[in-house]
């Protein structure tokens, strides 16, 4: 059995001094609205219904905390790009995760979840660099790999690694629906929690 079988709820955080105590060692998951992060959470986690899931696209509007074990967490932040919300909201977001990033010495990496149909798009490359800049580890997540065929879905993963290649980024195909890519990621928060 996973190890993040056992994952639970720890808190949610709408303003800063709402984070989770910066202790031990914390991965989090940020992608495009509508990019499957709350579905690749709770299939690596085996917890339906730990992420909240909706055909709405930006439905995560906090920063989510989840424990592993005891000083152990994986964060889920709210989603960026065409989410339906006011301008001031998304603004509000925006500097929510900024100061996240800023401050966490407790963040040990990234996994970022990119819809393989999409690719990586500017606002993914921008995530990535934001957290490079801060020496943290950073795996990207191209999920829903299932709605491509063989040879697209290999092209994207190839497109993807080569436009990382310059960084220590890590890329891998991915999806809930057909289980795949589920212990190569396990795999990825392991060796970044241990």
């Amino acid at each position: 059995m996973s190890t993040y079988s056992n994952v639970k709820f720890l808190t949610s955080a709408a303003e800063p001094h709402q984070l989770a105590p910066d202790l031990g060692k914390e991965i989090a998951f940020a992608g495009r609205s509508n990019s499957g992060k709350s579905t690749a959470i709770n299939a690596i986690t085996q917890r339906a219904g730990l992420a909240r899931v909706s055909r709405t696209p930006g439905r995560t509007q906090l920063i989510n905390f989840f424990e592993v074990s005891a000083e152990r967490r994986l964060v889920d932040l709210p989603g960026y790009g065409f989410a339906k919300v006011p301008e001031r909201v998304r603004i509000h977001w925006l500097q929510l995760m900024e100061h996240y990033f800023n401050v966490r010495e407790s963040l040990v990496g990234l996994i970022l979840i990119v819809d393989s149909r999409r690719g990586l798009g500017t606002q993914d490359a921008g995530m990535l660099e934001w957290v490079l800049a801060r020496d943290r580890f950073a795996h990207v997540l191209l999920t829903k790999a299932d709605k491509l065929n063989r040879r697209d879905a290999q092209r994207v993963l190839r497109e993807t690694a080569a436009a990382c290649s310059d960084t220590s980024v890590t890329v891998q195909l991915f999806s809930a629906h057909a289980k795949e890519g589920f212990d190569e990621a396990r795999a990825v928060l392991d060796r970044w929690l241990n």
